[in-house]
Protein backbone atom coordinates (compact mmCIF):
# COMPACT_ATOMS: atom_id res chain seq x y z
CA UNK A 1 0.00 0.00 0.00
CA UNK A 2 1.08 3.24 -0.87
CA UNK A 3 0.05 6.76 1.19
CA UNK A 4 -1.22 10.20 -0.46
CA UNK A 5 -1.02 13.13 2.15
CA UNK A 6 -4.75 14.89 1.76
CA UNK A 7 -4.07 17.96 2.72
CA UNK A 8 -6.61 20.55 2.03
CA UNK A 9 -5.59 23.98 1.77
CA UNK A 10 -7.91 25.57 3.81
CA UNK A 11 -6.74 27.59 7.47
CA UNK A 12 -3.20 27.58 6.36
CA UNK A 13 -1.00 29.56 4.54
CA UNK A 14 0.82 28.76 1.31
CA UNK A 15 4.13 28.38 3.51
CA UNK A 16 2.50 26.05 5.79
CA UNK A 17 1.09 24.04 2.89
CA UNK A 18 4.39 23.68 1.68
CA UNK A 19 6.33 22.57 4.75
CA UNK A 20 3.84 20.06 5.28
CA UNK A 21 4.05 18.95 1.81
CA UNK A 22 8.00 18.43 1.84
CA UNK A 23 7.25 16.70 5.30
CA UNK A 24 5.45 14.15 3.49
CA UNK A 25 7.68 13.62 0.33
CA UNK A 26 10.48 13.51 3.25
CA UNK A 27 8.69 10.74 5.19
CA UNK A 28 7.86 8.71 2.32
CA UNK A 29 4.28 9.73 0.77
CA UNK A 30 4.00 9.08 -3.19
CA UNK A 31 1.95 12.34 -3.22
CA UNK A 32 -0.18 14.96 -1.66
CA UNK A 33 -3.87 15.96 -2.45
CA UNK A 34 -5.99 18.64 -1.65
CA UNK A 35 -9.84 19.52 -2.11
CA UNK A 36 -11.48 21.51 -4.93
CA UNK A 37 -14.51 23.57 -3.54
CA UNK A 38 -15.55 27.24 -4.03
CA UNK A 39 -16.19 27.73 -0.14
CA UNK A 40 -14.74 25.11 2.62
CA UNK A 41 -18.37 22.90 3.08
CA UNK A 42 -19.10 23.85 6.93
CA UNK A 43 -16.66 26.14 7.19
CA UNK A 44 -17.30 28.52 4.91
CA UNK A 45 -16.43 31.68 6.85
CA UNK A 46 -12.73 30.31 6.62
CA UNK A 47 -10.62 31.15 3.97
CA UNK A 48 -9.66 28.58 0.77
CA UNK A 49 -7.09 28.54 -1.90
CA UNK A 50 -7.79 27.40 -5.66
CA UNK A 51 -7.15 23.73 -6.25
CA UNK A 52 -5.62 23.95 -9.27
CA UNK A 53 -2.82 27.12 -8.13
CA UNK A 54 -2.35 25.33 -4.90
CA UNK A 55 -0.90 22.33 -7.00
CA UNK A 56 1.39 24.24 -9.16
CA UNK A 57 2.76 25.85 -6.03
CA UNK A 58 3.59 22.58 -3.86
CA UNK A 59 4.74 21.10 -7.28
CA UNK A 60 7.16 23.27 -7.77
CA UNK A 61 8.29 23.47 -3.82
CA UNK A 62 8.57 19.33 -3.90
CA UNK A 63 11.04 17.13 -6.43
CA UNK A 64 8.89 13.61 -6.16
CA UNK A 65 5.42 14.07 -5.01
CA UNK A 66 2.46 13.33 -7.33
CA UNK A 67 0.02 16.55 -7.08
CA UNK A 68 -3.39 16.74 -7.33
CA UNK A 69 -6.83 16.87 -5.95
CA UNK A 70 -9.34 14.43 -4.33
CA UNK A 71 -11.32 15.75 -6.28
CA UNK A 72 -11.84 18.39 -8.61
CA UNK A 73 -15.33 19.49 -9.40
CA UNK A 74 -15.63 19.14 -13.05
CA UNK A 75 -18.88 21.73 -13.54
CA UNK A 76 -16.23 24.30 -12.07
CA UNK A 77 -14.29 24.50 -15.14
CA UNK A 78 -14.62 24.20 -19.09
CA UNK A 79 -12.94 21.06 -20.16
CA UNK A 80 -11.13 23.40 -22.70
CA UNK A 81 -9.59 24.41 -19.83
CA UNK A 82 -9.02 21.96 -17.38
CA UNK A 83 -6.94 20.13 -20.77
CA UNK A 84 -4.38 22.89 -20.92
CA UNK A 85 -4.29 23.61 -17.38
CA UNK A 86 -3.96 19.75 -16.71
CA UNK A 87 -1.00 19.13 -19.34
CA UNK A 88 0.73 22.81 -17.53
CA UNK A 89 1.11 21.17 -14.49
CA UNK A 90 2.18 17.97 -16.19
CA UNK A 91 5.01 19.18 -17.83
CA UNK A 92 5.46 22.15 -15.22
CA UNK A 93 6.14 19.28 -12.63
CA UNK A 94 7.89 16.05 -14.75
CA UNK A 95 4.90 14.04 -15.09
CA UNK A 96 4.06 14.65 -11.57
CA UNK A 97 0.23 15.61 -11.53
CA UNK A 98 -3.07 13.16 -11.14
CA UNK A 99 -6.40 14.30 -12.49
CA UNK A 100 -8.81 13.57 -9.31
CA UNK A 101 -12.26 13.93 -11.17
CA UNK A 102 -16.35 13.82 -9.83
CA UNK A 103 -19.66 15.23 -10.69
CA UNK A 104 -19.63 17.46 -7.30
CA UNK A 105 -20.36 16.36 -3.44
CA UNK A 106 -21.57 19.60 -2.39
CA UNK A 107 -24.61 20.44 -4.85
CA UNK A 108 -25.20 23.70 -2.57
CA UNK A 109 -22.08 25.10 -4.15
CA UNK A 110 -24.12 24.79 -7.28
CA UNK A 111 -26.85 27.10 -6.43
CA UNK A 112 -24.95 29.34 -4.39
CA UNK A 113 -22.39 30.16 -7.35
CA UNK A 114 -24.42 29.23 -10.36
CA UNK A 115 -21.93 27.14 -12.07
CA UNK A 116 -24.85 24.51 -13.20
CA UNK A 117 -27.22 21.90 -12.99
CA UNK A 118 -27.97 20.15 -9.27
CA UNK A 119 -29.35 17.85 -10.84
CA UNK A 120 -27.46 14.22 -10.27
CA UNK A 121 -28.43 13.27 -13.82
CA UNK A 122 -26.76 16.17 -15.29
CA UNK A 123 -23.73 16.17 -12.97
CA UNK A 124 -22.66 12.74 -13.92
CA UNK A 125 -23.53 13.06 -17.77
CA UNK A 126 -21.44 16.48 -17.93
CA UNK A 127 -18.47 14.43 -16.39
CA UNK A 128 -18.56 12.04 -18.79
CA UNK A 129 -18.26 14.08 -21.80
CA UNK A 130 -15.56 16.12 -19.79
CA UNK A 131 -13.93 13.04 -19.87
CA UNK A 132 -14.34 11.95 -23.42
CA UNK A 133 -13.27 15.26 -24.42
CA UNK A 134 -9.90 15.11 -22.22
CA UNK A 135 -9.39 12.06 -23.71
CA UNK A 136 -9.20 13.18 -27.00
CA UNK A 137 -7.33 16.87 -27.06
CA UNK A 138 -4.72 14.89 -24.60
CA UNK A 139 -4.21 12.46 -27.77
CA UNK A 140 -3.81 15.09 -29.97
CA UNK A 141 -6.70 14.59 -31.68
CA UNK A 142 -8.89 17.33 -34.26
CA UNK A 143 -11.77 16.74 -31.81
CA UNK A 144 -15.37 17.59 -33.23
CA UNK A 145 -17.82 16.80 -30.62
CA UNK A 146 -21.39 17.65 -30.16
CA UNK A 147 -22.57 16.57 -26.58
CA UNK A 148 -25.66 18.26 -24.19
CA UNK A 149 -22.78 20.40 -22.10
CA UNK A 150 -19.84 19.97 -24.83
CA UNK A 151 -19.31 21.50 -27.73
CA UNK A 152 -16.03 21.56 -30.07
CA UNK A 153 -15.34 22.40 -33.78
CA UNK A 154 -12.16 21.19 -35.26
CA UNK A 155 -10.70 22.15 -31.79
CA UNK A 156 -6.68 21.35 -31.32
CA UNK A 157 -4.76 21.44 -27.98
CA UNK A 158 -1.17 21.48 -27.44
CA UNK A 159 1.26 20.27 -26.19
CA UNK A 160 0.32 16.73 -25.30
CA UNK A 161 1.14 15.46 -21.81
CA UNK A 162 4.29 14.24 -21.63
CA UNK A 163 2.29 10.26 -20.63
CA UNK A 164 -0.58 9.24 -19.25
CA UNK A 165 -2.17 11.60 -16.89
CA UNK A 166 -3.78 9.34 -14.35
CA UNK A 167 -7.52 9.76 -13.41
CA UNK A 168 -8.66 8.99 -10.19
CA UNK A 169 -12.71 9.09 -9.86
CA UNK A 170 -14.54 7.89 -6.94
CA UNK A 171 -18.11 6.42 -6.54
CA UNK A 172 -19.95 3.05 -6.59
CA UNK A 173 -23.37 4.41 -8.59
CA UNK A 174 -23.34 2.28 -11.54
CA UNK A 175 -23.08 5.45 -13.80
CA UNK A 176 -20.13 6.44 -11.96
CA UNK A 177 -18.37 2.42 -12.28
CA UNK A 178 -19.10 2.87 -16.10
CA UNK A 179 -16.57 6.11 -15.98
CA UNK A 180 -13.91 4.29 -13.49
CA UNK A 181 -13.76 1.63 -16.09
CA UNK A 182 -13.78 3.81 -18.98
CA UNK A 183 -11.28 6.38 -18.01
CA UNK A 184 -10.18 5.76 -14.69
CA UNK A 185 -6.36 4.83 -13.19
CA UNK A 186 -7.79 4.62 -9.66
CA UNK A 187 -11.39 3.78 -8.47
CA UNK A 188 -11.55 6.05 -4.92
CA UNK A 189 -14.40 3.61 -3.00
CA UNK A 190 -15.76 5.76 0.68
CA UNK A 191 -14.62 3.50 3.22
CA UNK A 192 -17.91 2.70 4.15
CA UNK A 193 -18.61 0.94 0.77
CA UNK A 194 -15.07 -0.99 1.33
CA UNK A 195 -16.70 -4.91 1.53
CA UNK A 196 -18.33 -3.80 -2.02
CA UNK A 197 -15.17 -4.21 -3.50
CA UNK A 198 -15.28 -7.65 -3.92
CA UNK A 199 -18.77 -7.26 -5.44
CA UNK A 200 -17.83 -4.45 -7.87
CA UNK A 201 -14.10 -5.17 -8.89
CA UNK A 202 -15.71 -6.63 -11.96
CA UNK A 203 -17.10 -3.03 -12.98
CA UNK A 204 -14.01 -1.01 -12.97
CA UNK A 205 -12.07 -2.64 -15.12
CA UNK A 206 -7.92 -2.45 -14.26
CA UNK A 207 -9.07 1.15 -12.12
CA UNK A 208 -6.72 0.02 -8.98
CA UNK A 209 -8.48 0.80 -5.84
CA UNK A 210 -7.96 3.65 -3.15
CA UNK A 211 -9.38 5.09 -0.15
CA UNK A 212 -9.70 8.22 1.82
CA UNK A 213 -9.15 8.12 5.73
CA UNK A 214 -8.37 10.31 8.55
CA UNK A 215 -5.92 9.32 10.57
CA UNK A 216 -5.38 10.81 14.52
CA UNK A 217 -1.72 8.71 15.18
CA UNK A 218 -0.89 7.87 18.76
CA UNK A 219 2.94 8.74 19.12
CA UNK A 220 3.16 6.96 22.59
CA UNK A 221 0.51 5.45 25.53
CA UNK A 222 1.04 8.98 27.53
CA UNK A 223 -0.59 11.01 24.55
CA UNK A 224 -3.45 8.20 23.98
CA UNK A 225 -6.23 10.08 25.87
CA UNK A 226 -4.93 13.96 24.98
CA UNK A 227 -4.85 12.57 20.92
CA UNK A 228 -8.40 10.66 21.35
CA UNK A 229 -10.21 13.32 23.34
CA UNK A 230 -9.29 16.16 20.91
CA UNK A 231 -10.27 13.73 17.69
CA UNK A 232 -13.38 13.25 19.00
CA UNK A 233 -14.40 16.24 19.66
CA UNK A 234 -13.32 17.93 16.33
CA UNK A 235 -13.22 14.90 14.00
CA UNK A 236 -15.90 12.04 15.97
CA UNK A 237 -18.29 12.67 13.06
CA UNK A 238 -15.75 10.77 10.01
CA UNK A 239 -15.05 7.94 12.46
CA UNK A 240 -11.00 8.48 12.72
CA UNK A 241 -8.41 5.45 12.76
CA UNK A 242 -6.89 6.19 16.41
CA UNK A 243 -4.01 4.25 17.42
CA UNK A 244 -0.26 3.62 17.56
CA UNK A 245 1.92 2.72 14.47
CA UNK A 246 1.29 -0.83 14.91
CA UNK A 247 -2.47 -0.44 15.85
CA UNK A 248 -2.16 1.94 12.50
CA UNK A 249 -0.54 -0.90 10.20
CA UNK A 250 -2.95 -3.50 11.57
CA UNK A 251 -5.92 -1.24 10.27
CA UNK A 252 -4.54 -0.64 7.03
CA UNK A 253 -3.29 -4.13 6.87
CA UNK A 254 -6.69 -5.33 6.80
CA UNK A 255 -7.64 -2.71 4.03
CA UNK A 256 -4.64 -3.74 2.32
CA UNK A 257 -5.94 -8.06 2.29
CA UNK A 258 -9.11 -6.47 0.64
CA UNK A 259 -7.38 -4.85 -2.28
CA UNK A 260 -7.01 -1.64 -1.37
CA UNK A 261 -3.55 0.03 -2.94
CA UNK A 262 -3.33 3.55 -1.62
CA UNK A 263 -4.74 5.41 1.31
CA UNK A 264 -5.13 9.81 1.12
CA UNK A 265 -4.27 9.89 4.70
CA UNK A 266 -6.26 13.00 5.78
CA UNK A 267 -4.45 13.63 9.40
CA UNK A 268 -7.01 15.00 12.25
CA UNK A 269 -3.43 17.15 14.10
CA UNK A 270 -3.41 18.84 10.50
CA UNK A 271 -0.88 17.02 9.54
CA UNK A 272 1.77 18.06 11.91
CA UNK A 273 5.14 17.73 9.83
CA UNK A 274 6.38 16.12 13.62
CA UNK A 275 3.68 13.43 13.13
CA UNK A 276 4.25 13.11 8.77
CA UNK A 277 7.50 11.68 9.83
CA UNK A 278 6.76 9.36 13.00
CA UNK A 279 4.05 7.63 10.09
CA UNK A 280 6.78 7.62 7.89
CA UNK A 281 9.16 5.74 9.60
CA UNK A 282 6.77 3.40 11.18
CA UNK A 283 3.65 3.23 9.09
CA UNK A 284 4.52 3.40 5.36
CA UNK A 285 7.63 0.86 5.40
CA UNK A 286 5.67 -1.51 7.22
CA UNK A 287 3.07 -1.71 4.45
CA UNK A 288 5.14 -0.47 1.22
Amino acid sequence: MEFTLFLPQMRMSFDQLVERARAAEAAGFVGVSGMDHLAPPMAEDQPMYEAMVTNAWIAAHTERLTVGSLVLCDAFRHPAVLAQQCVSLDHASGGRFELGIGWGSVPAEFTVFGVGSVEPRDRVERLRETLEVLRAVWAGETVDYDGEFHHYAAARQHPRPLGRIPIVIGGVGPKTLRLVREHADWWNVHVGHIDRVPELRDQVGDARVSIQKMVAFVPDEASRERVTETTMKRFGYSSPVIGTASEIVDYFGGLQDQGVERTYAWFCDFADPATLAAFGADVIPALA
